[in-house]
């Protein structure tokens, strides 16, 4: 993460705010206890990750069974009379507002409520500690004002004097020496209090998740597979950005062979491209990176950083040129070539909602080599993350991945854009990625 100048010693480097979603629950939630609703969000929040979501009548059985589990044991004894043990439990959390009746079945107020589960999971296994997600009682100088003031001190801006309680220190001072108070009130250094400020150092992020066929693979860690893994991490982190880090900018890119902007509620529904169907299983770096500048190009912050999240090093690049296709021609004449067509572009559309990005390139080069990086590919991939870091982006790799010999490409890609390279055990995405947000807002603010 690259230094930026700031002053700031001591500081509050996030506020907390309530979701509105959360301020708008006028709905009967009531009608299920409270822990076991806790109990049928997580549920749904692990069914509606899964590559193959189940529909929601294939759920009622097992919040059915669940819900028959807590009524056996001490703390689900004593339930309120509201709570309907008989009728369908779908059926009382769409009435509650959690989830619709449609293909996405979350509803917003569900989508929040679900996630936070998730988030609240990850920050529980963190250790608190070494994260610092909590409120410090310090303040520096900066552009937020706030409620709180302190002591003037040179070189204070004035225009934050607190004029009332200034005025007050000067009227308690006279009454302390026993001198008659005479008006005007005459002020001295020591009466003056300025409200204190925060410094709003806002970060705008692109998380390109890789959706080639390989993220479907389950890890040796777990259950969940790795496009599971990673769509909750990057659930949990959107909403951590929401409620603590408001003013930050959080995008999502789905990458194949093309690439697409995701709208942040479209996580949970994010599905990886099959094999066989088409040619956008292939893992083209250069499309995630050309989406995710454009992206950052209308931010006005100075901290820009892609966060690229794949299982495997790329396969696939742009052809720019006649030239290069048919220099890859005559080196190699058996070559293989994609160019998106409608057909194609509607079907991605239709099955996966996904609006992919065409106009970042025209061709796709297509080589898939096993443990080894195309040297074209490579060559190319390189060249667009030297772009991004020469526009002032910078660029993380996370890999997620059982196969340590995929990270020495990334390790050499992460060389020429002076980035980060991570080689984790899939489940445990979630905190490395909140971590690293984390870690990334306060190396900012204190750095000098």
């Amino acid at each position: 993460m690259s230094a930026y100048s700031t002053n700031i010693k001591k500081f509050t480097y996030y506020n907390i705010v309530d979701f509105p979603e959360e301020k708008e629950d006028k709905a009967p939630t009531k009608a299920i206890p409270k822990s076991l609703l806790q109990d049928f969000l997580k549920i749904l929040g692990r069914e509606i990750l899964k590559e193959d979501q189940p529909k929601l009548e294939e759920i009622e059985q097992e919040l059915q069974n669940l819900k028959k589990e807590k009524e056996n044991s001490v703390s689900q004894s004593v339930e309120p009379k509201s709570f309907n043990k008989t009728s369908s439990i779908i059926a009382q959390l769409q009435q509650s507002g959690y989830i619709k009746d449609s293909r996405k079945w979350l509803s917003k107020k569900g989508f929040f409520a679900v996630g936070m589960r998730l988030l609240e999971d990850v920050i529980r296994a963190l250790n608190k500690g070494a994260i610092g997600l909590h409120e410090t009682t310090f303040s520096g100088s900066g552009s937020l004002n706030l409620d709180s003031t302190k002591k003037y001190e040179p070189p204070d801006d004035l225009r934050l004097i607190n004029v009332p309680r200034s005025l007050l220190n000067a009227i308690e001072r006279r009454s302390g020496s026993k001198s008659s108070i005479q008006l005007p009130v005459e002020l001295q250094p020591d009466d003056l209090e300025v409200y204190e400020t925060k410094r709003d150092v806002s970060v705008a992020v692109v998380y390109c998740i890789d959706l080639s066929s390989t993220m479907r693979y389950s890890t040796m860690f777990g259950d969940m597979s790795r496009i599971e893994a990673a769509k909750k991490a990057l659930w949990s982190l959107f909403l951590l950005n929401q409620k603590f880090f408001p003013s930050d900018s959080i995008y999502i890119v789905g990458f194949g062979a093309l690439a697409s902007k995701v709208t942040p509620y479209d996580i949970p529904y994010l599905k990886t491209f099959e094999s066989g169907v088409g040619f956008m299983h292939y893992t083209n770096y250069q499309a995630a990176f050309r989406l995710a500048k454009k992206i950052l190009q209308n931010e006005t912050t100075n901290n820009k950083k892609i966060v690229l999240i794949t299982d495997g090093h790329p396969s696939a690049c742009f052809i720019d040129t006649e030239q290069e296709r048919s220099k890859i021609l005559s080196e190699r004449p058996y070559s293989q070539f994609y160019a998106p067509d409608k057909e194609s572009i509607t079907s991605v559309k239709e099955k996966q909602e996904l609006s992919l990005d065409t106009k970042s390139g025209k061709l796709v080069y297509l080589c898939y080599r096993y443990r080894q990086v195309d040297q074209y590919i490579g060559e190319k991939t390189i060249l667009e993350a030297k772009k991004c870091h020469k526009s002032g982006i910078d660029i993380d790799t996370i890999m997620v991945s059982e196969e340590d010999s995929l990270l020495s490409y990334v390790n050499e890609l992460e060389k020429y854009v002076k980035g980060r390279s991570y080689y984790i055990n899939p489940a445990e995405i979630d905190k490395i990625l909140i971590t690293d947000y984390l870690n990334d807002k306060k190396s900012i603010l204190r750095s000098k």
